[in-house]
């Protein structure tokens, strides 16, 4: 591996790590988990998507500073970065719409779904994005005002809101492209679904300290819209991941002595989602991704501005990467680009 600049080249997989405050995404090398390249971004970037097919990340630009419900106010970018070259190469403006947050990539249709979030005369929305044209080709309404993660099924058919404070998960026809349910929880952070599209997983309540209903992770049958199960935690959930085996991870924040203490990951096992271990991670868990062979999971952790790289075999914490920032909000989006793709 050689230094040029900035800039190493490495034959390994990277992880793409965005710097809310640093206002940069930094490439990481996945297997000596030394940096590669550092790419700066509008402020402020929040959450990352992988598009294979055209070589670059997507990268939400939420707000101008700050955090939901308490900015300066919304953005209403998106940066593409080009993962070859690794510079931004273009910045699509979705205005009127604002603070996009949550990223999915149907890669059969070539589109992007962005969530975002309420505005004058219009309620919370994920917008349409084609791929090839970086046109907004779409709206779907989903009723609240501050959808933030969004997840597709893998056929491509519907799409799941996490929408915070709002009482339910909106559920979309992304064939029709309108609202078609809403499943009941009590407020809600992260959303995964099972890589066979039976189930939904949502962190619910949302990461609200004066919340009374039941923490945890709400199993949801996609196919009736009910809740099976609830998977109790002792702390908020916010992120939650399935691998590509099926494996769920589930990360909680923690407080002691009255301020933001250690995280920590729960490893569900697939189909049954026993509790195979717990591990600590950083402080407030975001955003959580894996590698494609599901070996490996990658928590960020914003206050702590690191990711903690879990080996999920264990598990076991085998590394923790240190994320440049610049104010309180550090390590938020994640993506896993697999060499040569």
């Amino acid at each position: 591996m050689t230094t040029e600049g900035n800039r190493m080249h490495t034959d390994h997989d990277l992880l793409a790590v965005v710097s809310q405050s640093g206002a940069a995404v930094t490439f990481f090398d996945a297997v000596t988990h030394q940096p590669v390249a550092t790419v700066r971004t509008p402020a402020q970037p929040h959450e990352l998507c992988h598009d294979p097919d055209r070589g670059v990340l997507y990268c939400a630009i939420t707000y101008r500073s700050g955090y939901y419900r308490a900015n300066s106010g919304p953005a209403h970018e998106i940066a593409v970065i080009d993962t070859a070259s690794r510079e931004v190469t273009d910045v699509i403006d979705v205005a009127p719409e604002h603070a996009p947050h949550g990223l999915a990539l149907d890669r059969r249709r070539g589109l992007l779904y962005v969530s975002v979030e309420e505005r004058d005369h219009a309620p919370g929305g994920v917008l349409v994005v084609d791929t090839a044209t970086r046109e907004t080709v779409g709206r779907i309404d989903t009723m609240a005002p501050g959808p933030h993660w969004f997840v597709i099924t893998p056929d491509g058919r519907h799409g799941y809101a996490a929408n915070k404070e709002a009482r339910h998960l909106s559920v979309v026809d992304l064939d029709s492209r309108t609202l078609v349910g809403r499943i009941g929880v009590p407020g809600s952070e992260g959303i995964a679904v099972s890589p066979d599209g039976r189930e939904l997983y949502a962190a619910a309540p949302d990461a609200n300290p004066a919340g009374t209903a039941t923490r945890g992770v709400r199993v949801i049958d996609t196919a009736t819209g009910c809740v099976r199960r609830i998977l109790e935690t002792e702390g908020f959930v916010v992120p939650v991941h399935t691998t590509a085996d099926g494996t769920l991870l589930v990360a909680e924040k923690r407080r002691a002595d009255g301020a933001e203490a250690a995280g920590v990951l729960g490893v569900h096992a697939p189909g049954t989602l026993e509790l195979l271990g717990r591990v600590p991670v950083g402080r407030f868990p975001l955003t959580i991704t894996s590698s494609p062979d599901a070996t490996t999971a990658y928590v960020s952790c914003v206050l702590s501005s690191t990711v903690t790289v879990v080996d999920l075999a264990g598990p076991a914490v085998v590394g923790e990467l240190r994320v440049a920032h610049g104010g309180e909000g550090g390590a938020h989006g994640l993506a896993y680009l697999p060499a040569g793709g």
